[in-house]
């Protein structure tokens, strides 16, 4: 499961029906973004039109059926290859988070193991 890249957040995306996707590789379940539009993950600058998307972790059937219709092959090849790619980043970056929480843990149960 995807989860929101805010650190104060963290939500479990699939749970949400939507979810807000930047350039920068940021997919939060609410838009934690200032008035500067800047990232809130990593304080990127999203000036462009397309840089904040709202997309739907849902879309219907009609939708699906629909987006990609009447594009280039090499243009909806291209389009699923950075979506598989925004992907892998993001699982990625769980595992990163993971880990990082996992030596946490495992640095306070080495210390506690000392006191006692």
């Amino acid at each position: 499961d995807l989860r929101c890249n805010v650190v104060q957040c963290r939500k479990i995306l699939n749970t949400e029906n939507r979810a807000c996707v930047t350039t920068c590789s940021l997919d939060c379940a609410n838009n934690s973004f200032s008035s500067a539009l800047v990232c809130p993950a990593c304080e990127t600058s999203l000036t462009e039109n397309d840089d904040i998307v709202f997309t739907d972790l849902n879309p219907s059937e009609d939708y699906k059926s629909s987006v990609l219709s009447g594009l280039r092959p090499d243009l909806v090849v291209e389009i699923c290859s950075r979506a598989l790619s925004f992907w892998t980043y993001q699982t990625t970056q769980e595992a990163c988070f993971q880990e990082m929480l996992y030596k946490n843990l495992e640095e306070k149960y080495t210390q506690l193991e000392k006191q006692v």
